[in-house]
């Protein structure tokens, strides 16, 4: 039985009752919703709870092109070996403890790069939704990600349907159509077969 959004936040609420910091991971394919979904879900929680939910997106913690190039990296953006996941865990770590302000980068996609201390997460966030493809994969660093998360989320969406979503994203970004399917399926849905493929399993399967 799929959840419904009164039931994951019934979910969220009961396991953060009394708690300083309650992490929730939010984990998909590229094209699965992540963003709309994690967004949606902080919103009704601060409708419930006012000014307690707030979002982390992982993609702020994409190396910049200026790293990637030298890499070699620069074609695959948005692998997995293309993310500061060091950062991220430190930031975790940071958030987990409550203790003060923190501020995370956050991308900006238009622009295709990450912006510095694009968000504050405070003390009153007692709920934060970290949202990205690989916080479940489980090969490379991403693994010890899982120690600080409570509760895990996973979306999983059709591939024919994510490829349409893809190749529609890369249009509105300005690629012409040819260009646009090539990135969806060369590179994209080369991502998401990973992460079906090599995420552990979540605590909630949502579609």
């Amino acid at each position: 039985m799929i959840p419904s959004i009164d039931q994951i936040n019934e979910r969220i609420l009961l396991g953060a009752e009394g708690r300083a910091r309650y992490i929730v991971a939010l984990a998909g394919p590229p094209g699965a919703g992540k963003s709309f979904r994690s967004a949606w879900l902080a919103r009704t929680l601060n409708e419930r709870c006012p000014g307690s939910a707030a979002v982390v997106p992982m993609d702020g913690y994409h190396y910049d092109n200026a790293v990637l190039e030298p890499r070699g990296l620069l074609a695959v953006k948005g692998a997995p070996d293309t993310f500061d996941v060091e950062g991220l865990r430190q930031d975790l770590v940071r958030l987990k403890r409550a203790d003060g302000d923190v501020a995370v980068p956050v991308f900006d996609r238009p622009l295709d790069l990450a912006r510095a201390g694009g968000r504050v997460i405070s003390k009153s966030h007692r709920i934060l939704i970290v949202e990205g493809n690989y916080l479940l994969l489980d090969e490379g660093p991403w693994p010890a990600l899982r120690r600080d998360f409570d509760l895990t989320l996973f979306l999983d969406v059709d591939d024919d349907v994510l490829e349409q979503r893809l190749i529609e994203r890369w249009l509105g970004m300005g690629q012409d159509h040819a260009g646009a399917i090539a990135k969806a399926r060369d590179k994209d849905m080369l991502n998401a077969r990973l992460i079906k493929a090599c995420s552990v399993s979540a605590d909630i399967d949502w579609r």
